[in-house]
């Protein structure tokens, strides 16, 4: 393994695009490129044959990559509640208007949860660092459940508008399966 470098990286309002950047090159290393924090810094992993312009377009792609999961994770209940809001006025016609929504971090065994007496909607943290789409089907399930109880077919053509409804519950459900979860959207 060759001796790590620094490579610069213009600054930003992001936490990530301002810490400095530690590349290691890896003989060993052949096609994939892995990047991480640790510390105060950002650490890439590269293949030692790749060539500085390469090198700086890396970084510049990984630094950008942590930079969208530092976003994730930054996200807030307020935040949540606008997403909603947004959700069921384009894909439910503004129909599920809940009193509050907000991240959790106690529920284990499922995504999110609603009480539709009250109107409340509380999201699993777990979902927070997943992709958008999936934190969208999640919100969008939750409020369906303001309009419609149960899981019938009826709660899931209020659903249908929803582009990525199939794909979200097929990631949902490999990560259930991955962590040893029983996958049940009841």
């Amino acid at each position: 393994m060759s001796q790590p470098t620094e490579t610069p990286v213009p600054p930003a309002a992001d936490p990530v695009a301002s810490l400095p950047v530690e590349v290691r090159r890896s003989r060993r290393r052949r096609t994939t490129v892995s990047a991480y924090r640790e510390g105060g810094r950002v650490v890439v992993l590269i293949p030692d044959r790749l060539t500085e312009a390469q090198e700086r377009e890396w970084v510049e792609r990984m630094v950008a990559r942590l930079t969208r999961v530092s976003e994730r994770r930054r996200r807030t209940d307020p935040d949540l509640a606008e997403r909603a809001a947004a959700l069921s006025k384009r894909y439910l016609g503004g129909r599920a208007r809940p009193t509050s929504v907000r991240w959790v971090g106690n529920q284990q065994r499922r995504w999110g949860s609603c009480t539709p007496a009250d109107g409340s909607i509380r999201i699993s943290t777990r979902v927070r660092d997943m992709p958008d789409y999936v934190v969208d089907y999640v919100l969008l399930h939750e409020l369906a459940h303001l309009i419609v109880a149960g899981h019938g077919p009826e709660f899931w053509a209020v659903l249908g508008d929803y582009p990525r409804l199939e794909r979200a519950r097929g990631f949902l459900e490999g990560v259930s399966s991955a962590a040893g979860l029983e996958w049940n959207e009841e």
